[in-house]
């Protein structure tokens, strides 16, 4: 299929380029930067190596993508970004090279959808079949699994995590991790059921949500404090992948996790483990 460079474009003889790349006008990309198959390179986008970006991906005009990580500690060493296939990274995203210290990669796996403005920092590892709305923002070592939802204006604070099929509503500001299946909300988060409408359409069956409904009404409704909350499912609840999924998140939890219900005019308030 060739690759088909636009004039104005500007790309190091380094990079190496898969079959059928299309690279834009005033785009400019670096050494140490490997595109696959299929990709699309918008207008005025920059892509800084070492970078390894998979078949299929669309890099809309402007994003900046595997620059330098924004922290004072990074002293030039050789740190990587790591991209999948298919996914889509709008106008103006920044994803951001890993830190030695932090494990010197930062990842994004397949099928995502990035939109405008949405910032990856370093070390992040990011998941599979995400979205980001406009300007969701991730400070450093953040995880997203996979079918995880970052709404608009959303943050999360550097280390949280942000489980499965997780939903962060808009303008969230998360510091603790967010319960996988679970939809969080607000600038003093609270959760708000489960994220029933994103399981269904992603074709979970009725037993298993029943079973997680069941499960989140002993983590987050019962009041019962954590390690209890986790024994009684644990005791009622295990066998089920997505459920055991969720034990694990909330035992492995460094920060803790957003647990508490809705309260004070639909603003709740984070509590710690």
């Amino acid at each position: 299929m060739g690759v088909e460079i636009h004039p104005l474009a500007s790309v190091d003889p380094q990079a190496r380029l898969g079959d059928g790349v299309r690279v834009g006008p005033f785009a400019v990309i670096g050494a140490g930067v490997e595109i696959g198959d299929g990709t699309e390179i918008g207008a005025a986008a920059q892509i800084q190596g070492p970078t390894r970006i998979g078949r299929e991906n669309q890099i809309y005009p402007n994003a900046a993508i595997g620059f330098d990580p924004q922290d004072l500690k990074f002293q030039g060493e050789e740190v990587w970004l790591e991209i999948g296939d298919r996914n889509q990274f709008r106008e103006f995203c920044t994803v951001h090279r890993g830190t030695a210290k932090g494990g010197g990669v930062t990842r994004v796996g397949n099928d995502s959808l990035f939109m405008a403005y949405t910032h990856i920092a370093h070390d992040c590892q990011v998941g599979s079949r995400i979205v980001f709305a406009n300007n969701a923002t991730l400070a450093g070592h953040v995880e997203v699994h996979d079918d995880a939802t970052v709404s608009a204006f959303t943050s999360v604070h550097q280390f949280c995590r942000v489980g499965r099929h997780a939903y962060l509503g808009g303008y969230t500001v998360a510091t603790m991790d967010a319960l996988p299946f679970v939809k969080t909300v607000g600038q003093k988060p609270a959760c708000y059921g489960l994220n029933s409408i994103g399981l269904k359409r992603k074709g979970m069956g009725p037993e298993t949500l029943r079973r997680l409904e069941a499960a989140y009404r002993l983590l987050v409704r019962s009041r019962l404090p954590t390690s209890r909350a986790v024994e009684q499912i644990r005791a009622e609840l295990a066998g089920d992948p997505d459920v055991d999924y969720l034990i694990a998140f909330v035992e492995s939890s460094q920060r803790g996790v957003i647990k508490s219900p809705p309260r004070g005019g639909g603003r709740g308030g984070g509590e710690p483990e």
